[in-house]
Parts: C-alpha cells; structure tokens; sequence
C-alpha cells in the first residue's frame, strides 16, 4: 500500500474518508492501460485533496518588511517609505491578509504599488489565541492607531471588507490621521439591502453566537466560520469543486491556482470571542456605528466627523456585503458629496481584492485617486 493509500485508509482530512472508495482496490486492479491511468488519476486526485485541506499554508506574494509585531497584528512594509503612506487594513473575519497580496502578478498591493502608489503598508492581522478571548474592539483600534502613528501619524486609509469599518472608525475618532479613506466590500450601514448576513444575524439570537464561542472556549474559531460560509453555497463547495479538481487533476495550470487560492481560503484564523459577540450585537444587528451609538476608544462615534475623500467600491453580486451597506455610508459622512465617489463593478465579495479583472480595471484607478488626493491634502 503506498502512501496516499494509507493516509485516505486513516481519513485524513476527515472528508477524505467519502472520496476513498474512488481508488481501486489494491487486489483488484486490471492491468490495461485503461485501468492504470483511471488508478493514477484516481491517487493524483486524492493527494491533491490531501494537500489543499492538510498541507498548504497561506503566503504573501510579494516581499516585505516586518515594521511592528504587536498582540493583535504584525504591520508588514511595501516599498520605499514616504511623508503620506498607504496603510492597507485586512479583513479581520476569518482569513488572512493574503487577500490583499495574493499571487504574483495578481495582488492589490501590487497593483497599488505599480500605480503611482510608492508606500504601502499591510495590516497582518494574526490568529486569537486562548490569552486574547477576551480582546474587545477597543484593542483592535487601538493598535491600529499604534500602526499609523508609526507610519506618521497620517495615512491613506483602506479598508477591505470588515477592515472598513475598522478603518472607519479611526476616521471618525481621529480625522486627523487619515488623509483619504477608501472602504472596499465595507459593511458601514448594515441594515441597508437584503444580504443574506443581514438575513442571518437578525434570524439568529446572540445566543446562537455566543453558544458558538462557548465551543470554541471563548473563541469564534476558523472552522467554525469556514463551514458557514460553505453552507452558503453547499452544492459548490461539496460537490461541483471536488469534481472539477478530479476532471483537472492533470493540469498543472489549474492546479497552482486552485493550491494558491486554496492555501488562502482552508485556512481560517480564529477570532476572540469577546470581540465576535460586540461586532456581531452592536454592528450588525444593532447597527450602531451608523447610528452614532457605537462607543469607540472612549467616545461616541459619529460618521459626520468623517470629513476626508472618500471612495466607496461595492461588488455588483457579492452576497457577503452587498452594495447597500456599503453605498449608503454616503448618507452619513460629512464629506462633502463632490468628494465622495461611489463605483460598483462586477463580481462578488472575493473577487474586490484578489480578482484579476478588479485588480486590472478598479484598482488602478483608486491608487491614481488615493495619489491625487495625497497632492491636494498636502498642498
């Protein structure tokens, strides 16, 4: 028995016990050549699975310099540093900030840095362990002020999916640091539109949440979230990749990207459950910071006070933030609406970062806002 067999026969990977009857049995097999190839494609095919739910392990892309390791995050470094740096805020929801520098040749920060933009930084959020279950928001913010402070204390703010209203936050707390803000997949008003997260987290009582990060020992764990999101769209996730990974399990092509996309997205980080519940209560389905009621670093905050450009980016058929609580944060900030630009473009949720038409036709055109608003501030 070889190795793959072996491993299947234990169950790796859990799920992996469904798709061992695919192999032929070991006395069995006819030896046509029709037969060998269906066995060789057959054990490609399940080392594959074994390597994209076992062994891959997210990467950044591009190289980069570590200029802080605080608790909650390490602040990763792009290029050359300038006077009015880029300060690129990560989702904190899950997964890692790859999402933001991706592949080679297909990463925003990349993008970013080919378009005029000659600074960017990364906020590299890590993974809660059992010490930060208790970490509140407050913690959150507050190292992010550390990282902008030690970038000089004034940035281009951008803030991908729930880093936006993160970001935003900071922008109304302290309107001096950010220089532009740009809120990408942000959820800031999350009543606004029929999401199906707004669908979950008013059908669901807190106590579902909090029974949640009781079994995580007072984490929001990453598998937890991850089978959510699969739950989602489940005949995607169990049946159609699986057997779209079978039909290419021949192609080099299909496979670097499937491991790259896969090393990104199989590996969920884990949340503290304290900050979960409060995002989960006073965000969403309480909507508090679109209403002015969330207390944040020690005041009430108030979108009014966001005064700086603003650029709001939605996806046309993204199911996680749909465009509305994204689009309506127009109806709260205090930028004047001439310096307010709204654009939705086509994809969903993932594809605002890491897709290559995005990251082609979208992002291209924010670096040359955030480079013109960077020339207008400073003047």
């Amino acid at each position: 028995m070889n190795h793959v067999d072996a491993k299947v026969r234990r169950g790796s990977g859990g799920f992996l016990d469904e798709r061992a009857g695919i192999l032929a049995r070991d006395d069995g097999c006819s030896a046509d050549g029709a037969s060998v190839e269906l066995y060789a494609k057959n054990l490609k095919f399940v080392a594959e699975e074994i390597k994209i739910h076992d062994e891959l392990r997210p990467t950044l892309a591009t190289p980069n310099n570590v200029s802080l390791d605080l608790r909650t995050m390490v602040l990763r470094d792009y290029g050359k540093p300038r006077r009015l740096p880029t300060l690129v805020n990560a989702p904190y929801a899950g997964h890692t900030a790859m999402i933001a520098d991706y592949h080679n040749g297909q990463s925003l920060v990349q993008t970013l840095l080919a378009n005029g933009i000659e600074h960017v930084a990364l906020t590299d959020w890590k993974s809660a362990t059992m010490d930060m279950k208790d970490l509140e928001i407050d913690n959150y913010l507050a190292e992010l002020v550390v990282a902008i402070d030690d970038l000089g204390g004034r940035v281009n703010l951008v803030g991908l999916c729930q880093g936006g209203w993160t970001s935003a936050m900071i922008a109304a707390r302290f309107p001096d640091k950010v220089n532009a803000l740009v809120l990408a997949g942000s959820p800031i008003d999350t009543d606004a539109g029929e999401g199906p997260i707004k669908q979950m987290v008013h059908e669901s009582p807190l106590s579902f949440y909090e029974e949640l990060v009781e079994l995580g020992g007072g984490l929001m764990k990453g598998e937890f979230m991850l089978q959510g999101w699969k739950n989602m769209h489940p005949a995607e996730h169990y049946v159609q990749e699986h057997l779209e990974l079978y039909e290419h399990a021949d192609d080099p092509v299909y496979l670097a990207k499937k491991e790259t996309f896969e090393s990104w997205y199989e590996n969920p980080i884990d949340l503290p459950g304290r900050w979960y519940l409060q995002a989960i209560k006073q965000l969403f389905q309480e909507n508090r910071f679109a209403k002015g009621k969330f207390i944040g670093l020690g005041r009430q905050l108030d979108l009014r006070n966001i005064t700086c450009p603003v650029y709001l980016l939605a996806g046309a058929s993204d199911d996680i933030t749909t465009p509305e609580p994204v689009l309506n944060a127009t109806k709260y900030i205090g930028t004047p609406a001439d310096h307010i630009v709204s654009r939705t473009v086509p994809g969903g949720h993932v594809g605002l970062f890491m897709g290559a038409r995005t990251l082609q036709e979208g992002w291209p055109q924010i670096a040359r806002w955030l480079s013109a608003q960077s020339g207008a501030r400073a003047a």
